[in-house]
């Protein structure tokens, strides 16, 4: 982020449908040496505000749907395993927070003509060459250009409703079968949908044409279960097509079992093994029967469902609720968990018998983690949401290098006067979202993340995370 004093002109040119005061015009930021200004550090003087540089994006865009969602996922497509070229297709499912409960809704939805361009972390032109970048805001109206650009104009969100009785607590999309999704609801009820007709819709309407659904279709779930509370935990196994995982507030977790491709069925006697809420759950990348649970009361736990009702192993992780996990897909030992009190955590679990299974701990955010979930590309990276306002990028492959950086100095031709403490695992800060909720890393577009808050969506693709895919694809 740079910091800048508003230019009111500038201000009073802006499209009045963006949220954020983040100028794409380079008249917005000052020429002044660079700094890095570090949230909850740094203070803002009076009559400045940040300005988000969109040199540090490949890709940057903003969106909603209407009411707050807590919680989104995003819908395995046909259109390419691995695709690097723009613009982008995505497809989402989402659950509303909405002001009454029979105001909420299940939202199936596409966004296409996600724009963006390839740049590099260093430069090879003034700052201002670049800044003629798509506006992050979908419905701004600044320019871009079409070759460099990789498509021009804003994306184009299409959009279906599901009437859902009460706020949508947590929404998971299935791998094997992504038109097959659950939600949790506050009510204290977790159901499984069939969204096949609404995708299909979806994927046939014209691309050029944005819609909002203004009717709101009634749909019955295919299965619907009722917990003792409300809840937020809920995984599909990556593993097992319609095997699910559902963990609520009284400290139960139940398994579903698929009966046919359209049925479940849910044991009613609970796995037990916390003291406190069930906040997540995640089902083994590499093991069908062995899934991980976290808690408010501070603990993980690791299960195996032929072993009965309670944790093979179970050990104190934070000493504040465990919020989030997630369970690495390409390195399938390390297990990533977040915080109520900001601190996140990398276990190899192949240390659990010895003791001591931390081999990475990071108290960078001060408030409470809301989300986490590692890179399905790249497996030592990691993206991070907290109640700070902010998602961060791990890489914990990094070191400091001072070699490194005094070349990184070298070609920029400037001294970068960052701060000594920052973390050198610390990849990118994303800032510009309030009350940041859950985010996720699109399995099919390398290096794309797509972060739900109060105030709406982003898509964003910093240009400093490198995969190790080919370059020729």
């Amino acid at each position: 982020m740079v910091r800048s004093i508003k230019n009111p002109k500038k201000a009073k040119r802006k499209n009045k449908g963006s949220k954020k005061g983040d100028g794409s015009s380079s008249s917005a930021i000052p020429s002044m040496p660079a700094k890095v200004w570090q949230p909850g550090v740094d203070k803002l003087e009076e009559g400045e505000e940040l300005q988000c540089d969109p040199s540090a994006y490949n890709s940057l865009h903003a969106f909603h749907i209407g009411w707050p969602c807590l919680s989104f996922d995003i819908v395995r497509d046909t259109l390419g395993l691995v695709r690097t070229e723009f613009p982008h297709t995505v497809y989402f499912v989402a659950g509303t927070q909405a002001e009454k409960a029979a105001w909420n809704s299940l939202g199936i939805f596409k966004v296409s003509n996600i724009s963006g361009k390839k740049r590099e972390p260093v430069p090879a032109k003034p700052a201002d060459d670049d800044s003629n970048m798509d506006s992050e805001d979908s419905d701004s109206d600044e320019d871009s250009d079409d070759e460099e650009a990789g498509g021009s104009g804003a994306p184009v969100l299409q959009l279906r409703k599901v009437a859902h009785e009460g706020c949508v607590n947590r929404i998971r999309a299935m791998t094997q079968n992504p038109h097959i999704c659950a939600s949790w609801a506050d009510t204290g009820h977790v159901q499984v949908w069939d969204f096949s007709s609404h995708l299909n819709a979806l994927a046939e309407s014209e691309a050029d044409v944005s819609q909002g659904a203004s009717s709101v279709f009634n749909q019955t779930p295919l299965v619907k279960f009722g917990h003792k509370d409300e809840g937020f935990a809920l995984d599909w196994s990556p593993l097992v097509p319609g095997r699910l995982l559902s963990g609520d507030c009284k400290n139960y977790i139940h398994l579903w079992e698929p009966t046919s491709g359209s049925t479940w069925n849910v044991d009613t006697t609970p796995y037990i093994g916390h003291t406190s809420s069930v906040e997540d759950l995640q089902w083994s990348p590499t093991e069908p029967d062995v899934f991980a649970s976290c808690s408010v009361d501070g603990n993980i736990a690791i299960w195996d469902i032929r072993l009965g009702k309670s944790p093979a192993t179970s050990f104190k992780a934070h000493d504040a609720d465990v919020n989030v996990i997630s369970w690495n897909r390409l390195a399938s030992c390390m297990l990533a968990s977040g915080s109520d009190d900001g601190t996140f955590s990398i276990r190899d679990l192949r240390l659990l018998k010895e003791g001591d299974s931390v081999v990475a701990h990071f108290e960078y955010h001060k408030h409470p983690i809301t989300s986490i979930e590692w890179s399905p590309h790249e497996a030592s990276t990691l993206a991070v949401s907290s109640s700070d306002n902010q998602l961060t990028i791990w890489d914990l492959s990094l070191e400091n290098d001072e070699e490194e950086e005094a070349e990184f100095k070298a070609k920029t031709k400037e001294q970068v006067n960052a701060p000594k403490d920052l973390p050198p695992q610390l990849l990118f800060v994303h800032q510009g979202q309030k009350d940041l909720k859950e985010l996720h890393w699109h399995a099919q577009i390398p290096g794309m993340l797509v972060s739900t808050a109060a105030d709406g969506y982003n898509i964003l693709m910093p240009s400093n995370i490198q995969t190790t895919l080919p370059s020729e694809l």
